[in-house]
């Protein structure tokens, strides 16, 4: 019995009908596959993130059923991640991730647009709950030009590749793992924990409560630029967990161009991105139409139809200097229906530095700072106003002004395993409302890899 028939058949029990579609198709081009012989056939890696943080009171001129609570709160996460992946064929990577996690969030996770923690799901709780988070093939085809080395990784075997090639991505995958990934400011495990830090506040990329899809990307890869497009499944509702299946009619479309460059000696990267999602959502307009003529206040989940929401980002990365890095990114969206995914941000603003620690004889510990400014459409304003609630924001009226953030934390690597980060949050109009707050935030970070 061949090895590709083993994995097949271990494989039949995870979701039959996604998975004969992943391999037959990975088993019908595989043999056209040019790879370098890997320096690694297989890996099993494991990491574990607990993060505390808390929250001092704040003033606010009056709070909603969707409010940010004004009293002192603490809050906890705790992840645990499994990486085990191997070789089945010749350019060809498999990968599970089995995951565990945990979360108590600030005012049951309502209240922001740019919520504190990167870490917190938005189906935790205080017991820890058992899943998989991904389980995906990666077919690699070399298109030649010289080769390039790929250092072992999470999800990532180590080995030689040709700098120019294709990439084909395909089942249970989070889209943060190929699109909008920024050196600096994209992991909450290691860097900044604010949502807005992760990835394009304004995309509302499409993912479970947990923050992974069912889909499929493609790359093509040189030394200087790279094109990556890809298609995911959408949450059945806004911001479930069960993913509808039926990606033909209700998905998230992405696509993203990235050129490389280098300027003084230093190098950097520039990524556009743009975005399409279908789904049924309600719209603001819709929701304040009917309202008028009820009376009542705005409600989304009375006027759900389906609609599309389109956004683009532009997302810049540049080493100033070998120690020191700057980061950037603009997204907005039409803002013209509900989140379905991610968050309640219709426009942001973000750029930072993280510096290394070479200055003061600790070259693996990192500093960083960082600012974002978070919006809203005018309809999405406007429905917030007139008392109506989204998933997270809802203070009852809005006295709209663009949420602030400040970001900074101090990274110190303890061990060769274990880092130990101080993260320190200043968030003013939170919620986009100038009647409440700031608001301020500490927290401590435990990461381990092994």
């Amino acid at each position: 019995m061949s090895s590709t028939h083993v994995l097949v058949t271990k494989m039949k029990n995870y979701h039959a009908n996604r998975i004969d579609f992943v391999f037959t198709l990975m088993l019908a081009t595989c043999v056209h596959a040019r790879a370098a012989e890997p320096d690694e056939s297989w890996q099993l890696k494991l990491q574990t993130t607990v993060i505390f943080q808390h929250k001092p009171g704040f003033a606010a001129a009056y709070s909603g059923a969707n409010s940010l609570v004004t009293n002192r709160e603490n809050s906890r996460t705790a992840t645990a991640t499994l990486y085990a992946g191997f070789r089945p064929w010749a350019g060809g990577e498999f990968y599970v991730n089995p995951e565990m996690a945990l979360g108590v969030p600030f005012s049951e996770l309502k209240g922001l647009g740019g919520f504190t923690n990167g870490e917190i799901a938005r189906t935790s709780g205080a017991d820890p709950t058992f899943y998989r988070a991904r389980l995906f093939l990666r077919q690699t085809w070399g298109l030649g030009n010289g080769t390039e080395r790929v250092e072992s990784d999470a999800n990532q075997l180590a080995g030689t590749v040709d700098a120019n090639r294709v990439v084909l991505t395909l089942g249970n995958v989070s889209p943060l793992d190929i699109f909008d990934d920024n050196k600096f400011s994209h992991d909450p495990r290691r860097s900044f924990l604010n949502w807005s830090l992760m990835t394009h506040g304004a995309w509302d990329y499409p993912a479970d409560a947990r923050g992974y899809s069912w889909g499929a990307a493609l790359e093509y890869v040189t030394p200087l630029w790279a094109l990556r497009a890809g298609r995911f499944e959408q949450p059945k509702d806004s911001n479930g967990l069960p993913l509808n299946s039926r990606i033909m009619s209700s998905y998230g479309d992405v696509v993203e161009f990235e050129r490389g460059y280098r300027l003084a000696g230093q190098t950097g990267h520039v990524k556009l991105l743009a975005f399409r999602n279908q789904a049924v959502m309600g719209s603001f307009s819709d929701a304040i139409t009917q309202s008028t003529l009820t009376g009542a206040a705005p409600d989304l989940t009375q006027v759900r139809a389906s609609h599309s929401k389109r956004g683009a980002g532009i997302n810049l990365e540049h080493e100033l200097r070998d120690d020191v890095g700057l980061f950037a990114r603009a997204s907005a969206a039409d803002g013209r229906t509900e989140t379905f995914a991610f968050t309640e941000i219709d426009r942001s603003l973000s750029a930072g530095t993280v510096i290394k620690g070479a200055r003061w004889q600790r070259s693996a510990d990192e500093l960083g700072i960082a600012v974002v400014i978070n919006g809203l459409s005018s309809s999405h304003r406007d429905y917030l106003a007139r008392g109506g609630q989204g998933f997270f924001l809802g203070d009852g009226r809005l006295s709209y002004h663009a949420e602030q953030i400040l970001e900074t934390f101090y990274s110190f690597k303890a061990s060769k395993q274990l880092w130990i980060s101080f993260d320190y949050q200043h968030i003013g109009n939170p919620g986009y409302n100038a009647d409440r707050g700031p608001v301020n935030f500490f927290g401590i970070r435990l990461h381990a890899e092994l």
